[in-house]
């Protein structure tokens, strides 16, 4: 069964409260929380601020993915705001093992990112040291993108690497998750399913959460 992090990305903002509230009263493991600076992305969401009000609305786990240059700049701050798991990407962070390091040092499970384009195998020499790989399969900086299907490949691959090893890195997949395509998700190897639009989207949105952890049911 995967953990389902909606990512508020795609809320309501008007209504975040009542939102916050739903993915409370929802199967959903995890808040999943994309902070762009238009700057490594080409677009800008929500920051600190924001974070720490969603923190004070929910006992669930805060997962937040920094789509950001420089994140070493700010990770104290989001350890206070509330974050439970830090990811950085590791095309925005040269010094990438310091900034696992220090993520760790505050207490925060570590994760690393990586866009469509770079290869899994750059995760080699850092798999041992973090605890999530957030594996976008959309081009970060906007939801409602369709899914990149080659990701599934990619998944795979990395599934085999974590399984090498014998290490316990979860594998979360960000972008254009859908009912549909949930099942070939988590077949390929993957344990947690980010979901923007094919949650905020619906009518029922408690219901599409629920109908994602069921499709890995299936298959257990």
């Amino acid at each position: 069964m995967p953990l389902i992090a909606p990512s508020l990305l795609s809320a309501n903002f008007l209504r975040l409260e009542d939102e916050c509230k739903m993915l409370n009263e929802s199967e959903a493991d995890w808040f999943h929380l994309d902070v762009m600076d238009g700057r490594f992305v080409p677009n800008i969401s929500f920051g600190l601020p924001v974070i720490a009000q969603i923190r004070k609305s929910t006992s669930k786990i805060c997962d937040v993915h920094l789509m950001i240059l420089e994140p070493e700049k700010f990770t104290e701050e989001f350890k206070e705001a509330g974050a439970d798991i830090l990811t950085v990407h590791i095309e925005a962070c040269p010094h990438l093992h310091r900034n696992i390091e220090q993520i760790k040092s505050l207490g925060m499970q570590a994760g690393v990112a990586i866009n469509p384009h770079t290869p899994v195998s750059f995760l080699k020499d850092i798999l041992h040291d973090i605890d999530l790989v957030c594996m976008m399969s959309v081009n970060a900086g906007f939801g409602g993108q369709a899914f990149i299907p080659h990701t599934l490949e990619k998944i795979k691959e990395l599934r085999k690497m974590i399984d090498e090893k014998q290490l316990s890195v979860k594998i979360e997949i960000d972008g254009g998750v859908t009912v549909g395509n949930a099942q070939s998700i988590v077949d390929a190897g993957a344990d947690v399913l980010v979901a923007g639009n094919t949650v905020f989207g619906s009518i029922m949105p408690k219901e599409v959460i629920a109908r994602l952890k069921q499709v890995s049911k299936n298959h257990e």
